[in-house]
């Protein structure tokens, strides 16, 4: 008996290996995708301006990275003692507006540098729900629960949407032509801005992407992983939610790493996966008596696979 309905999965011909460098940008789901690949050791720089959750939010940063468009002492602002940037996270913060410039333009060239090197760009993207700065008329990344008053709601229509990612292509392709950009949608259901609205911005993304795949003269280096499609069609039920029901748990981000590997992750990376793993599931392990000789014995062994797999792979960090 089938009890699921699966999503069609073809693998790529050009898969994330340990030579490859990747960009993730977007949603709080890049967040997850980002987490696997780092237990793994890819290399990888994920989200430098924080969690994104709209496309005019990561075209913003791209442009600013790109053409290298400084931050300055007007584009900040204090709130209750601290600075913050309306283009970023709250993550990315401080009591001090020059500390926060220093750390937004280091952002900026950390963007760039790997957006030139990066042999693929994962953008995942969230809402299109937006917000208006009245005062400045500027879209904002994130509001820092700044008075709602102070900002006007929108729906990005497909038509803007659609601009947005050619922009952010043309961007891309403009200091790195062969990157491989893959989008996904977030599965991630933001039903702050209400059910149905919800269901709308979904519906509006999806439209925009596949239009803008199915227009580009490049779809060879223009991909889509259905993240958002395997959420809500092969993990139809409440426990694959976090308990505030709206968040994938973690099960659902396994499945869904799993589909990803299965596509996007070159399969002669396996074996060094399952090496990474048995290292970091070492480095995980409490023992009950530290000063025993089979401890120590433990301990001379992780070390040994550590020393091995840097030595073939130096960018690898273990803690």
């Amino acid at each position: 008996m089938e009890l699921q309905t699966k999503i069609p999965l073809e693998s790529s011909d050009n898969p994330i290996d340990y030579q490859s460098k990747l960009v993730l940008l977007g949603s709080c789901f890049v967040e997850n995708i980002g987490a696997k690949l780092d237990y793994f050791q890819f290399q990888q720089l994920q989200n430098p301006f924080g969690i994104l959750f709209h496309p005019l939010a990561i075209e913003n940063l791209a442009q600013r990275a790109i053409e290298g468009k400084t931050y300055q002492q007007a584009e900040i602002f204090e709130q209750d003692g601290i600075w913050r940037c309306f283009d970023a996270h709250s993550d990315l913060r401080s009591d001090n507006s020059e500390a926060l410039l220093n750390l937004l333009n280091q952002k900026l060239k950390e963007t760039k540098t790997n957006l030139e090197a990066s042999s693929h760009i994962i953008i995942t993207l969230g809402t299109t729900w937006v917000y208006k700065h009245n005062s400045s008329g500027k879209t904002v990344a994130n509001c820092h629960k700044v008075p709602q008053k102070q900002f006007t709601k929108k729906l990005l229509s497909v038509a803007e949407i659609e601009l947005s990612l050619q922009n952010i292509i043309s961007l891309i392709q403009r200091v790195n032509s062969s990157a491989q950009i893959i989008f996904t949608i977030s599965p991630v259901r933001h039903i702050k801005d209400g059910f149905m609205e919800n269901q709308r911005s979904k519906a509006h993304l999806i439209t925009a992407v596949h239009s803008v795949l199915s227009s580009s003269a490049q779809t060879g280096e223009l991909s889509y992983f259905p993240s958002y499609e395997i959420m809500m069609d092969e993990l139809r039920d409440y426990r694959f939610y976090g308990t505030d029901m709206v968040h994938p748990n973690q099960l659902a981000v396994d499945y869904i790493w799993e589909k990803f590997k299965s596509v996007w992750i070159s399969s002669k990376s396996y074996a060094v996966m399952d090496e990474v793993d048995a290292v970091q599931k070492g480095l995980s392990h409490r023992p009950f008596n530290p000063d025993s000789e089979g401890h120590q014995k433990f301990e001379t062994s992780l070390r040994a696979k550590i020393t091995y797999l840097q030595e073939r792979f130096p960018f690898m960090k273990f803690e």
